[in-house]
């Protein structure tokens, strides 16, 4: 019997996210006898759980409230911490907590383990350079959450190439339900034909492709937006000016993304920058055909029988995809192939063990 692990995940902040629910999944996942703390380098806790309700039921959650700039405050805060809870291994998340928790990890002589959730922010020189010398300098264990991102990162840093760990997704959590009880709880159209989109609003999720393309698809067909973001207010302003007002519904953060997944028909990203997002293979979970852009490691995750791909940024092919997608639009269960496809290779379990055994093998 292996002995009882205790495991710091470290995230930049805690707001609602795919890097932050892995963190999350990894922590109510663990083995009964090891214990995961969950770290964030910004905020607070009073704020950071009146942004994200999930955060009030979990334990364990520490907020070193960072400012923006470099600190060398936040390191010896973080080692001092990682100390008083007896961290065995650091599991960092993303470049800010690759350094801070890598440096920290170093000084407290904790084991370290670093997850790469995509490769886009290596295309900049600075960013390359400052991640190559943090794996050359601090030896983490390097994972990449996709066969693609694996491959750029070995290229850009010159490192090792990384371990290869799929994200995973709750398929008893994310399963096939009533539709229309789930566009009862949304106050959603229960006639419209829906294609949905949970990601944050920001620009690098192009959403303005997707509202525009709404526009060239039958009245019936609606967008449902779960997400909050800087562009909330734009994407507003966009619905308005384009006259979708009826046809476009904002529902903010959701807490039950399972029943977003099953009110919708059509799942679409239009992403210019990704990793292997957690909303494309829950959506497919719940046995929804997808729509996203070639963007990371996206074909990656997408069921070649029941999803499509288009180029980034590719309008008259989101048009076209959708029109396809929307007319053939069927009630849950259609998109089964979704579902064993995300089954057979995005599991939880089989990433809760895989890093597991990564830790042991570490410690």
């Amino acid at each position: 019997m292996s002995k009882p692990l205790v495991i710091a995940q470290i995230v930049q902040h805690l707001a609602p996210g795919g890097i932050e629910t892995m963190a999350i999944q990894l922590q109510h996942h663990a083995q009964d006898d090891d214990t995961v703390h969950i770290i964030s380098l910004q905020g607070s806790q009073s704020v950071s759980i009146n942004a994200w309700d999930k955060l009030a039921t979990l334990q364990n959650i520490h907020f070193l409230d960072k400012s923006s700039g470099l600190s060398l405050k936040t390191i010896l805060q973080l080692k001092t911490l990682l100390k008083e809870l007896q961290v065995d291994i650091v599991h960092t998340h993303h470049t800010g907590p690759l350094i801070y928790g890598g440096i920290a990890a170093k000084l407290s002589q904790c084991r370290h383990i670093h997850t790469e959730h995509d490769a886009w922010h290596l295309n900049h020189k600075i960013n390359r350079l400052l991640v190559s010398s943090c794996y050359h300098l601090l030896q983490p264990n390097v994972v990449a959450v996709s066969k693609l991102i694996a491959s750029k990162v070995e290229k850009l840093t010159a490192y090792r190439k990384p371990a290869v760990i799929f994200n995973g997704v709750d398929t008893k959590l994310f399963s096939p339900d009533s539709q229309t009880t789930a566009r009862e709880q949304l106050c959603l159209p229960e006639s419209a034909t829906i294609i949905g989109c949970a990601a944050r609003l920001t620009a690098v999720k192009s959403h303005d492709l997707l509202l525009n393309a709404l526009t060239e698809l039958p009245d019936s067909v609606h967008v449902a937006l779960a997400g909050n973001g800087e562009r909330k207010e734009a994407l507003h302003n966009l619905t308005n000016l384009l006259g979708l007002e009826k046809r476009v519904h904002f529902l903010g953060n959701l807490d039950n993304m399972p029943v977003f997944y099953n009110a919708i028909d059509v799942f679409c990203l239009t992403s210019r920058n990704e990793g292997l997002p957690f909303s494309l293979l829950e959506a497919q979970a719940c046995q929804k055909a997808v729509v996203v852009t070639d963007a990371g490691a996206c074909r990656e995750g997408v069921d070649k029988e029941s999803g499509s791909i288009i180029a980034i940024d590719h309008y008259e092919g989101l048009v076209q995809v959708l029109r396809k997608h929307t007319q053939l639009s069927t009630p849950v269960g259609t998109a089964a192939s979704a579902r064993a496809f995300i089954e057979s290779t995005f599991g939880l379990t089989r990433m809760i063990n895989e890093y597991r055994r990564l830790y042991l093998e570490a410690s």
